[in-house]
């Protein structure tokens, strides 16, 4: 698995997991806000950006991956996971793997409830719409639902046309599939679960699920947001979650889940 390594290599470690459908250029808003004081970890999912020809991707194998590797490079410092999306979903998976190894986790929009009569129809539905991949029309669509700007779009579209039709079921595949896992109660991760209010009422489902499913956990709702609140609000993003970290708030004007 390809990985990126920036900042202070002695201050804390701060990984950040990426979405589906794009990399690790999705956190450069975050690495330039929080470099100076963390060590921050890039990685590219398996199948995606420059592990594209990596193993066939997995949840439980990037996790499990994921953890080796910080067990490698922590050197007994504090361990900061922030995932999006599908990266959400392997950070759930990594707190719930080793309770006692990760510190602190920002779980934005992980989907935890399956969602198998939609699963079905993955296959059909990509070889149906794949083709459309390779317009710059439609990419510019997708791209704005995931608030990307005219900087990445480039790139976006550059990896969204080497994803190959097979890459992209697996990934569905196991976005939808995922349940939370059994050890998740027991993790003793400091756990901030986001999702933002005008998300898919599924989503908004899942973080509740996970916000009372450990007792560590504080779950909020972020107002006037979609998917892709990092991508967004970069700005509000990396304040909140500097804020939690340190004090432990919440933004003012979002919304906890009780």
């Amino acid at each position: 698995m390809h990985e990126q390594h920036y900042g202070k290599l002695d201050g804390p470690l701060m990984l950040f997991l990426h979405g589906g459908g794009v990399s690790g250029w999705m956190w450069d808003e975050q690495i330039r806000h929080f470099s100076p004081h963390y060590h921050c970890v890039v990685p590219d999912l398996p199948e995606h950006g420059k592990s594209r020809e990596d193993s066939p991707f997995s949840i439980k194998a990037s996790a499990e991956h994921l953890l080796r590797r910080i067990e490698v490079i922590e050197a007994g410092k504090p361990v900061i996971i922030i995932g999006f999306s599908l990266g959400a979903q392997i950070a759930v998976q990594m707190v719930s793997l080793r309770p006692d190894l990760i510190n602190s986790a920002i779980i934005n929009s992980a989907l935890v409830i399956p969602m198998p009569s939609m699963k079905q129809w993955i296959p059909l539905s990509v070889r149906l719409t794949f083709p459309l991949i390779r317009s710059r029309t439609f990419s510019k669509l997708q791209a704005k639902s995931l608030y990307l700007n005219s900087k990445h779009f480039d790139q976006y579209y550059e990896e969204s046309c080497q994803m190959q039709p097979e890459s992209l079921v697996r990934v569905l595949e196991e976005n939808m599939s995922f349940d939370m896992p059994a050890g998740f109660h027991h993790a003793q991760t400091k756990l901030l679960i986001t999702v933002g209010e005008k998300e898919k009422a599924v989503m908004q489902q899942s973080a509740a699920v996970l916000a009372k499913g450990n007792p560590h956990s504080t779950g909020v709702i972020i107002p006037d947001i979609g998917h892709g609140l990092s991508l967004a609000k970069p700005d509000y993003f990396n304040l909140m979650i500097e804020q939690w970290l340190q004090t432990g708030q919440t933004p003012h004007n979002s919304q906890l889940i009780t």
